[in-house]
């Protein structure tokens, strides 16, 4: 086991750019934000309010599907306990949440994704599919992940983002 979480460390600081100035580092940057839960509830509330009642109807399903995925993914992180690599970037994510696995933005970027592939339309799933990856591979760019924890996330949101279809 420790030669797998030595390689974990090893590639996931291959991955890294956040002590590395410069466009590759912006671009991680946003897009490890971008993934961010209160974002999302934010910009699900406003399509719920001024939306056509199909897009209502998805942002509910989206929001519910983010809560009932967070309390998981929080359940399991306090369970496990496997702490965050060292680094400077993420000081919210450090503070609020010190534990990394599984990395909860890579379960609801998939999440989102399956979601909005099943609700449509097409296009709407497609961008998201598109963009769930470059989060997780954000989040380990930026140091606040290992690459298992967002594999393992990843997992995870093909099994809520199922999950979610079937509940809704």
């Amino acid at each position: 086991m420790q030669r797998l979480l030595a390689l974990d460390a090893h590639l996931s600081a291959r991955l890294r750019v956040a002590e590395r100035p410069g466009l590759l580092r912006s671009l991680a940057a946003f897009l490890a934000h971008s993934g961010d839960s209160w974002f999302w509830l934010l910009g699900l509330a406003l399509v719920w309010l001024l939306g056509s009642p199909a897009w209502k109807h998805r942002a509910l399903v989206l929001g519910a599907g983010i809560l009932i995925t967070a309390a998981l993914v929080m359940a399991i992180k306090f369970t496990i306990r496997r702490q965050r690599p060292a680094g400077q970037w993420g000081e919210i994510y450090r503070s609020t949440d010190p534990h990394s696995f599984p990395s909860g933005h890579a379960v609801r970027a998939v999440m989102l994704a399956v979601v909005a592939l099943g609700l449509g339309p097409l296009w709407f799933g497609v961008v998201m599919v598109l963009w769930a990856p470059l989060v997780c591979l954000a989040r380990v760019a930026m140091g606040v992940h290992y690459l298992s924890d967002v594999l393992a996330g990843m997992l995870f949101g093909l099994v809520m983002g199922g999950v979610t279809l079937a509940l809704f």
